[in-house]
């Protein structure tokens, strides 16, 4: 089964500084690039860090040149320092480490996941060595979520249904809308459930899976209820309950 992998969607043009970079070449590539953060390279292009225009200093208000009334901190995300201190300050002193990174051999879906759980908006791309390749922002991986309902529907039939678990075309109900995706039905034995559900998980685009689904196994204790409009959900709280 094939997957798009972060390697498809990622930029390989990266705007990157180093860590003697001063803060205001940052604030200036950050503008310039309209991007939110840079990746810290060390002198064999590994990544050390990541700054982001939250990290970058402001002149603490009431300072010399600083805006605002005096005693009251700018707020924009950033920190205060006075002016001679942010002035000294560069990459090294501000970046965020260890970087939070990804290859280009994962998953779309693995990637969106780690970017929705360290609540970051771009992730630096680094090969075996942890050098950069490239950057891969939520937008990229955006565009992958964004596949119509009924192409996934398609691709998890063929591919899980059929090509996988060796299954006729209509053995399961696929339901998708917006992504999530809803699988009922009769499978020929319970072992098949996970890995309906993982090999589902795993296609881009798909945001949930939620299964309802039985096997023989299971059967005995689900055949009174079938007669009389059985559905898998309810089957399958039967047998947990017993």
């Amino acid at each position: 089964m094939k997957h798009s992998k972060v390697g498809s969607v990622m930029v390989g043009d990266v705007v990157s500084v180093v860590p003697s970079t001063p803060s205001q070449e940052i604030a200036e590539q950050l503008a310039e690039h309209d991007i939110s953060g840079l990746p810290v390279l060390d002198e064999d292009d590994r990544v050390v860090g990541v700054v982001s225009a939250t990290d970058l200093p402001v002149r603490r208000a009431g300072s010399a040149g600083g805006h605002g009334p005096a005693g009251r901190a700018p707020w924009n995300g950033a920190r205060a320092f006075p002016g001679e201190e942010r002035d000294a300050l560069t990459a090294g002193r501000l970046m965020s480490t260890p970087a939070v990174t990804v290859h280009a051999e994962d998953t779309i879906a693995e990637t969106a996941r780690a970017m929705l759980r360290r609540g970051v908006e771009r992730m630096p791309v680094v090969d075996e060595e942890d050098r950069l390749v490239g950057i891969v922002t939520r937008r990229d991986l955006l565009q992958v979520f964004l596949r119509p309902d009924p192409e996934i529907r398609l691709q998890v039939i063929e591919e899980a249904v059929v090509a996988a678990l060796g299954l006729p075309p209509d053995a399961i109900d696929v339901h998708v809308v917006d992504g999530r995706v809803t699988l009922e039905g009769w499978l020929e034995a319970a072992g098949q459930i996970p890995v309906l559900v993982k090999l589902t998980e795993q296609m881009d685009g798909v945001v949930s899976v939620s299964e309802h689904l039985a096997a023989p196994s299971e059967a005995s204790r689900l055949t009174a209820r079938s007669s009389g409009g059985w559905s898998p959900s309810a089957g399958r709280d039967d047998v947990t309950a017993g």
